[in-house]
């Protein structure tokens, strides 16, 4: 009787366990939607017009992440990344392919890269927010 017991409370905490972090990952994605809406926001009052409308793909970084978290591209496409934050520095860094981390940008600067990895899915982070604040993001090249 009690092994049936026990069992119960196992399996219970458990589902308490799975639902508590399939609730932290939602709460998560909505805190980075609003975020990344924000950004945009910000993009929009420092250029005066949306980051779609630009002649290059856009990752704005804003409050320690990047906008989007994941982006799609084609191969060769040039990323222009801007830093929409008022007091925080970024960097880009696609360490796993070996490249150089940029400067830092301060608020309303960028940095330009030509994505001319074969297809497939990179990783990058910000140099100084990857550890501390999770600051990752990544990309996925086509053909």
């Amino acid at each position: 009787m009690h092994t049936r017991l026990i069992f119960a409370l196992i399996l219970s905490l458990a589902a308490l366990q799975v639902t508590g972090t399939a609730s932290h990952a939602a709460q998560s994605e909505e805190k980075r939607a609003k975020i990344c809406k924000e950004a945009e926001e910000r993009y929009q009052e420092l250029f005066g017009k949306p980051s779609k409308d630009e002649p290059v793909t856009i990752v704005k970084m804003y409050k320690y992440t990047f906008c989007p978290t994941v982006l799609k591209v084609k191969q060769g496409t040039t990323v222009r990344w801007v830093n929409v934050d008022k007091r925080t520095s970024h960097s880009v860094w696609l360490k796993e392919q070996g490249k150089e981390e940029s400067d830092r940008l301060f608020s309303e600067e960028n940095v330009e890269i030509k994505l001319d990895f074969p297809p497939g899915d990179l990783g990058y982070i910000c140099g100084p927010h990857f550890e501390k604040e999770d600051m990752r993001a990544r990309i996925i090249i086509i053909e």
